[in-house]
């Protein structure tokens, strides 16, 4: 069986776009989560609703999956694994809000982690957020 690989896109159609990721650093360190599901860490993102844009959907997971309040958020590309899904970085000035009761815990790290929930994509996205010169 062939597993599908992550590709990398300047644009796609918006109405293809169906999760927003965020690359996201606060302090200086990089910011995972943890969901209360797993016992591995990811990077903040998730599915967009209906009527929402993607910028929104990127913006409402940041707040629901870090408690970040105050951020600044970069549109890196567009990536496929499965479906289609926009990267942006955030620069978090400051987390004041709660967390999604899907969220467990936040971490900040100096590097990445070495065990990833989904370890076939995120590192990926990190590496060409990096190839790209946003990060």
């Amino acid at each position: 069986m062939e597993r599908p690989e992550v590709k990398f896109y300047d644009r796609v159609d918006d109405a293809l776009l169906k999760y927003a990721v965020i690359i996201a650093k606060y302090q200086g360190k990089w910011v995972f989560c943890r969901h209360r599901e797993r016992d591995t860490l990811e990077i903040p993102g998730g599915h967009r609703e209906p009527g929402e844009t993607i910028l929104e959907t990127a913006r409402r997971e940041l707040v629901e999956e870090t408690g970040a309040s105050e951020f600044t958020l970069t549109p890196v590309c567009v990536y496929s694994f499965r479906d289609y899904g926009m990267l942006y970085c955030a620069d978090i000035a400051a987390m004041e809000g709660g967390l999604h009761h899907e969220i467990r815990e936040i971490y900040l790290m100096d590097g990445l982690p070495d065990h990833w929930t989904y370890p076939l994509i995120q590192p990926k996205l990190m590496e060409e957020a990096r190839r790209r010169g946003i990060i």
